[in-house]
């Protein structure tokens, strides 16, 4: 067997030499050497102890709470008005009424009743919206009665009440339409009632109209607040 020559054999015999002196070093004074802590428990306890004591003493974020609703969904629209308020304001009409789609059932609901009975033409709807907060509903209710101005205000409505009549002319055809706007915590009513006649082209009075508006959400106010949460 040939012998290698002297500088390739020494090479070959110290490399396992260096080998094990360079993992010598890496677990001792490299990379991967083992902490003061690791290597004394008693040290690792202590360190440990120290971080729970140090995080013992910072203090915690605090925690967030849920808003808590009033009133979490919309009642039924077509139920909220009475039988018999629907027949003295809505003369002719199906007392059942007509639910109007929507998108998500919980946040808005509409019923809508509507009737020619002669010459003599009515319209009533009755809305109700919810929303996520009580700031909310009293931002969205003030905006509301700022662009509808002229009308008032309507005592032992929900938090607060208002009412607007309006008369507007077509072609020498009069309609007179009432709304009335009412907020209760997170929670508005709508209420639009309209009428004309067709044979004298004059439309109902200011106060038919309003009165029977306001009445109309009283209902549909009580109606909402047998659903409160809390």
């Amino acid at each position: 067997m040939r012998e290698l020559p002297l500088p390739l054999a020494l090479t070959a015999r110290l490399s396992p030499v260096v080998v094990l002196a360079c993992a010598g070093w890496a677990l001792t004074s490299g990379p991967f050497a083992a902490s003061p802590a690791a290597a004394d428990p008693k040290a690792a306890q202590q360190e440990e102890r120290g971080t729970d004591d140090r995080s013992s003493s910072e203090p915690s974020a605090p925690s967030s709470t849920a808003v808590t609703k009033t009133y979490a969904s919309a009642p039924v629209p077509c139920t909220s008005i009475a039988e018999k308020t629907i027949t003295s304001l809505v003369p002719g009409a199906k007392t059942t009424g007509k639910e109007i789609p929507s998108t998500d059932t919980n946040v808005r609901r509409t019923c809508s009743w509507n009737a020619l009975k002669g010459y003599d033409y009515r319209w009533l709807d009755v809305s109700f919206e919810i929303m996520a907060t009580d700031e909310a509903a009293l931002k969205s209710y003030q905006q509301r009665t700022t662009d509808k101005s002229g009308g008032g205000a309507v005592p032992g409505l929900g938090d607060s009440g208002y009412s607007v009549v309006n008369l507007t002319t077509e072609d020498k055809q009069e309609t007179r339409e009432g709304v009335v706007l009412a907020r209760s915590a997170n929670a508005i009513v709508v209420v639009t009632y309209n009428g004309s006649d067709f044979e004298s082209k004059k439309a109902p009075s200011t106060d038919e109209i309003n009165k029977g508006a306001i009445k109309a959400a009283k209902e549909a106010m009580a109606a909402l607040e047998k659903g409160r949460t809390g």
